[in-house]
């Protein structure tokens, strides 16, 4: 193990693999004389040449039809968007394009490619560029999504990603590039995608998220201990396919569920996972299932104001003590 950067994870990843199959190519804004809009392609056009990291223009749907064309063709592209506010450039492409292509040419042009790049929220930057996309693309059958919160899923799932036949989306988050923890120093290290981790165990309630929220519910586990409540800390990792059985199973043992999500409130992650929840668990239920979402309003530019809509760890605290009917 040592410890790196969030970044270089993602830069790790995307080199090992590229080393490891020539049909594997990056392309995007920057991501080659620039080394990356965040530096998480730092190094790989003086490794890789210009043939296989590609600086593109300003043109989000040209090059992401060139990227889903090549891996029609057998290789396998990571398209990397500066923000995935810019994808709904693209989207045409990705919906109706990769996610289906399969599917239309009845399993003779699978569609080896990821999609990937920031989301949600990274700060003052309003509401075009602070939109949380998972739910959105999650809701695509064709496609897998992927969301990491640390830096040693950001490596094993995106080697992951890019070895898997099927398109996948994999979120980061502007927010987290400079985050730092324990990678192995495997070259063949992979994470399965899928599989969600019970990254906390706990008796009194359940507290599910996903990506940078993960922070969130660290934070509010954390404090609940402080009232010597117990709480068993879920992260899904993927959110297509999600894991719903090892929600299921943590429920079963802890009677309530809170979960918290950077997102809109209506046909989210978390309404996803409380459907399931009351369909394959009611009966171990001792309270409502609670939710911590964005306010449902676009993302404001003032501090204040974000800082109120977005999920945090007081919310996520009150939360658990509402299911637990305690102040």
């Amino acid at each position: 193990m040592r410890e790196i950067q969030f970044r270089e994870a993602i830069q790790e990843a995307m080199s090992e693999e590229m080393r490891r199959d020539e049909n594997v190519f990056l392309m995007g804004e920057e991501v080659a004389e620039y080394n990356g809009a965040y530096k998480a392609s730092q190094g790989m056009l003086d490794e890789f040449g210009a043939k296989r990291i590609i600086d593109t223009p300003i043109a989000e749907l040209g090059f992401t039809g060139i990227g889903i064309g090549a891996a029609m063709n057998g290789l396998r592209p990571i398209i990397e968007f500066m923000t995935f506010n810019f994808s709904l450039v693209a989207i045409d492409q990705i919906i109706n394009g990769a996610a289906k292509m399969m599917s239309m040419s009845g399993g003779q042009l699978p569609i080896p490619i990821v999609f990937r790049g920031p989301t949600g929220n990274a700060g003052q930057l309003s509401s075009q560029h602070s939109q949380n996309f998972d739910s959105w693309y999650a809701n695509t059958p064709g496609l897998k999504v992927v969301v990491p919160s640390n830096p040693m899923q950001a490596k094993g799932l995106l080697k992951s990603s890019i070895r898997d036949n099927d398109p996948v989306i994999f979120m980061e988050s502007e927010l987290m590039y400079g985050d730092k923890g324990d990678v192995p120093e495997d070259n063949e290290f992979l994470l399965p995608i899928g599989e969600a981790e019970v990254v906390r165990s706990g008796t009194d309630v359940t507290i599910v998220s996903f990506g940078k929220m993960m922070k969130v519910a660290f934070e509010a586990a954390d404090e609940l201990a402080k009232d010597d409540v117990s709480a068993e800390v879920i992260d899904l990792r993927t959110i297509r396919p999600i894991d719903y059985q090892t929600v299921v199973d943590s429920v079963k043992k802890t009677n309530r569920l809170v979960i918290v999500e950077e997102a809109w409130p209506l046909a989210a992650i978390s309404s996803e996972i409380t459907y399931h929840i009351q369909r394959h668990a009611f009966d171990y239920l001792d309270a409502p299932i609670r939710r911590i979402n964005n306010w449902d309003v676009p993302l404001p530019y003032a501090p204040t104001l974000i800082e109120e809509i977005l999920p945090n760890a007081k919310k996520t605290v009150q939360a658990c003590k509402d299911v637990m009917y305690i102040s």
